[in-house]
């Protein structure tokens, strides 16, 4: 039941429907509160996320939720669950940037059954259902064909937490930005994963992300045809960095930034 079509296209409509309160909001002022000095969450965090949690609880009754404004655990969960990111690049939200997603999967035990990211502002709404295929606005999507990364355009992120990570964020940098295409910072994981799987760039990675954060961004990119590992090339767990590409580039990625991570 949980894989059905009809879940999919329900979850759609409901994360749709969401994004009417992001628009709603769009021209009115933010009332900000600081989670941390750059951690904000806005009124809008709170509405999209409780509209989200009363709508899905119906559409899969007895799935649990684990959603950034409200969830106490980071941990993989047991059974079926809503991950939820409800505005993810508050930030950018704030400043009234466009690049604003909300981000809804739904995991099933050790994997993610089916995801959607819609980009309110722009009009995107990007899906996938394990095993068959991802989409934009109904058509589907496939990465890039970029064969290495000097060919490549490469988006990365940055933790709010960055003080303690400074280091590798900018050894990263110095390894990345001289070999590549060009860098990009969307400010929005969900957006960059997104973007990964429709081919708009060829890799993504990023310390200190979330399970809201890349939850259906990683369904994303493997039914596009993209691969999500941690940046050593090995599977992707919880609380590890967080390294996405079109595949072709991924193991040139790893041979370069594998020696950064930090077991």
């Amino acid at each position: 039941m949980f894989a059905s079509q009809d879940i999919l296209q329900g979850c759609m409509e409901i994360v749709r429907q969401s994004g009417d309160i992001i628009r709603e909001h769009w021209a009115k002022p933010s009332n900000v509160r600081h989670k941390g000095r750059i951690d904000l969450v806005t009124q809008t965090d709170l509405a999209v996320e409780a509209f989200l949690k009363e709508k899905l609880a119906d559409l899969v009754p007895g799935a649990a939720f684990m959603a950034e404004e409200s969830s106490q655990s980071e941990r993989e969960p047991d059974g079926l669950c809503w991950i939820i990111d409800p505005v993810d690049g508050t930030t950018n939200f704030v400043h009234r940037i466009p690049q604003v997603a909300t981000s809804v999967a739904l995991w099933n035990k050790d994997h993610v059954e089916l995801g959607v990211v819609n980009i309110p502002m722009m009009g995107e709404c990007f899906c996938a259902r394990r095993g068959q295929g991802a989409f934009l606005n109904g058509a589907p999507i496939a990465v890039s064909r970029a064969e290495s990364i000097g060919d490549a355009l490469v988006s990365t992120g940055f933790p709010y937490d960055f003080t303690g990570r400074l280091e590798r964020i900018l050894e990263r940098l110095a390894i990345m930005l001289p070999k590549s295409q060009g860098m990009r910072r969307m400010g929005a994981a969900a957006v960059d994963m997104a973007y990964v799987a429709c081919g708009r760039v060829d890799m993504f990675y990023e310390e200190g992300l979330k399970p809201w954060d890349f939850a259906a961004g990683l369904l994303l990119v493997e039914e596009a045809g993209g691969r999500v590992t941690n940046m050593r090339g090995e599977p992707l767990r919880f609380g590890d960095v967080l390294l996405a590409s079109n595949g072709l580039v991924h193991a040139e990625a790893v041979e370069l930034l594998g020696p950064t991570d930090v077991l």
